[in-house]
This record gives structure tokens, sequence and C-alpha cells, in this order.
């Protein structure tokens, strides 16, 4: 299931997004997590079973989503997890066109939904 980002989940949310290799380090996270908490524009999300498992962030550009961050704990990774964050992201924000950004677009491409941003 997935559930917004609050900040009761900022150690979980930077755990997970810390597996992604464009985030080189602690300063780069706060950073991010930062944005998300001060920005409307970011969307966090987390994908809860049990646990928290995965993260997946966007950016409300325009007319697109831009999906900028995915990330799956490595332990459940190739289950499926990553595809349905972003399968449930597009169904979220259905009246918006979901594309990936640099970081995000080979993930994206792999899951057969978004497309590359236009904007990149």
């Amino acid at each position: 299931m997935l559930i917004r980002y609050k900040k009761s989940f900022e150690k979980i949310a930077m755990g997970l997004l810390s597996f992604m290799p464009e985030v080189s380090d602690v300063k780069m996270l706060q950073e991010i997590i930062r944005e998300y908490d001060s920005n409307d524009q970011w969307n966090l999300f987390l994908w809860k079973d049990e646990d928290i498992l995965g993260a997946v962030g966007v950016r409300i550009d325009g007319d697109e989503v831009v999906v900028q961050h995915v990330s799956v704990n490595p332990s459940h990774r190739n289950m499926g997890i990553g595809k349905k964050m972003i399968e449930r992201v597009t169904d979220l924000f259905e009246d918006y066109d979901v594309c990936a950004d640099v970081a995000t677009e080979s993930f994206i491409e792999k899951c057969g939904t978004g497309r590359p941003s236009s904007q990149l």
C-alpha cells in the first residue's frame, strides 16, 4: 500500500533514499527530505506491507508528474514492489502525464509505465 510521507517516517525515508546511487551523502539526503517537507510540488510516498519497504518521490511540473526517486529495501528487491509503487503513483496522478527524470528513466522504462520527461 502506498502511503504519504510524514515527518515521523523521516529516518526510514532517508534510509531508503540512501540506496539510490545518485544520493551520495547525509547532507544530500537531508536536503532532499527538506525539499519534500517544504515544497508543495514535491511528494514523497512510502510502500508499506507489514513494514515500510520502499519509497517513491515525484515532482509536479506543469501537466507532468516526474518520478525523481525510487528505492526499495535491498532485501525486498525483484519482488515487484518498485513497479507497484509506480503503478499506484500513475493511478494517484491520473490527470497528469507520469514521466521519469534522468535518475529513474531506466527503471521506469523497465516497468513499462511512464516515459522520459520532455523537460530534461
